[in-house]
């Protein structure tokens, strides 16, 4: 609480001393707050761990709508945590696995290759010389993230109460409901082989098997796979165009053919091997539509990118939307400002100036009939819709929103071929 009014304090103060400044002199004040409330930010973060930084690692995905103070200090964030010791680290295997580390994996190296909020990675080999990546979850994190939920529950009611034309109680209840599922290692082994088979006739999508006889729920035994992170392809021979364009069709893909899709698609969990090939990592977070949400997800989207507005507000009230009054009318307003912008602009990011439209417009669209109750399936579409726009901003995007999402689209409304794309 003390950090969150520091910050707001430190941008107030900057807005109103403004006023008497010029425009040059406010933005490296503007510039330098950022680059202090990024790192206080990352200080607590890293101090107080669990939830706190899978928000700040959200934060620095945004490249399309934050300075880079933010996104650059943050990053960090995506596999780079500060790790636990590894005499901690071998006695939750040992615990879990009920056997010696060295009986299990006769190399093993000590150093994480990647340390996140719940848990943290290393490489090592089996007894029959396969190499394999360890996923280990912190000892005790568990409870850390039940009480940062008990807490954020009390908060979201305390603004549900204040903000009476919207139920912020609704991100509380997905939240119970997901983040509890990242911490069970073997239903991200179930979720990672469900995304398998239903990318097997991709040769350009790779996930790593599952090793089950070495996996219980907070230690998860994988192949290992080799690749650069996402974000950092410069230096590489690798076209970044195309890992943008593939990467926008495996999220298609996943939401509108599928209706089942990894959910957090942040640079620590998405690898890039010549091709390009693109792997992903990470599955804890994932997301299964019921049927019907799934076709109205398509026919929202069909109707967004064919501006047919008598389908988008059927769409909407299909997938649970309500307004104070009942009318979803100004739900078309919403959704031009929202994804019209991006899709008409041939962007596969929100950039600068989308969003100064978003900001000026949105509330406006809304101001005359709030909505009041938002579905929970649609908050993680919308997260991975933010992830992808920070990483479409990141490669310098230049996929055609249009032309690559209505084949998708087409595919998965009634009566459409559900074959796999390529």
């Amino acid at each position: 609480m003390s950090l969150a009014v520091r910050v707001y304090a430190g941008y107030k103060s900057i807005q109103l001393w403004s006023r008497w400044v010029s425009d040059a002199k406010a933005a490296e004040r503007y510039r330098r707050q950022d680059l202090r409330a990024a790192r206080a930010l990352l200080h607590t973060a890293v101090k107080l761990e669990g939830l706190l930084i899978k928000a700040c690692q959200f934060v620095a995905t945004r490249a399309d709508i934050l300075p880079d103070e933010w996104v650059s200090t943050l990053s960090v964030l995506h596999d780079r945590v500060p790790p636990r010791p590894f005499a901690m680290i071998r006695a939750q295997i040992e615990r879990e696995l009920g056997a010696p580390l060295d009986a299990i994996y006769p190399s093993f190296n000590e150093r994480p290759i990647a340390s996140a909020s719940l848990a943290q990675v290393h490489e090592a080999r089996l007894r029959d010389g396969r190499r394999c990546a360890v996923k280990v979850q912190y000892p005790g994190i568990e409870a850390r993230v039940n009480a940062d939920l008990r807490n954020l529950m009390f908060v979201l009611k305390i603004l549900a109460w204040l903000e009476r034309d919207f139920d912020f109680r609704v991100v509380a209840r997905e939240m119970l409901k997901y983040v509890p599922m990242e911490l069970d290692f073997v239903n991200e082994g179930r979720n990672s082989e469900r995304i398998a088979r239903n990318f097997a006739a991709r040769a350009d999508v790779r996930i790593p098997a599952v090793y089950w006889e070495f996996t219980s729920r907070r230690v998860l035994t994988m192949e290992f796979m080799d690749g650069v992170k996402i974000t950092e392809l410069d230096g590489t021979t690798i076209n970044r165009h195309a890992v943008a364009q593939k990467l926008v069709e495996i999220y298609c893909e996943q939401i509108l053919r599928d209706g089942f899709f990894q959910a957090d698609p942040h640079p620590g969990n998405i690898l890039v091997q010549p091709g390009p090939r693109l792997v992903l990592l990470d599955f804890g977070l994932a997301k299964d539509f019921p049927p019907a949400f799934r076709e109205a997800m398509v026919r929202l989207t069909l109707a967004v990118l064919t501006s047919d507005s008598a389908a988008i507000v059927q769409a909407f009230a299909d997938l649970g939307f309500r307004t104070r009054n009942g009318s979803l009318q100004g739900m078309v307003k919403v959704s031009d400002v929202l994804i019209g912008n991006v899709i008409r602009r041939g962007r596969a990011y929100a950039d600068h100036d989308v969003m100064k439209e978003i900001s000026d417009e949105l509330p406006r669209a809304l101001r005359d009939n709030p909505i009041v109750e938002v579905p929970g399936d649609i908050l993680l579409v919308s997260r991975v819709m933010g992830l992808l726009s920070g990483l479409g901003k990141s490669l310098d995007s230049r996929v055609d929103m249009m032309q690559t999402m209505m084949p998708y689209a087409l595919m998965g409304a009634p009566g459409g071929s559900r074959a796999s794309g390529g």
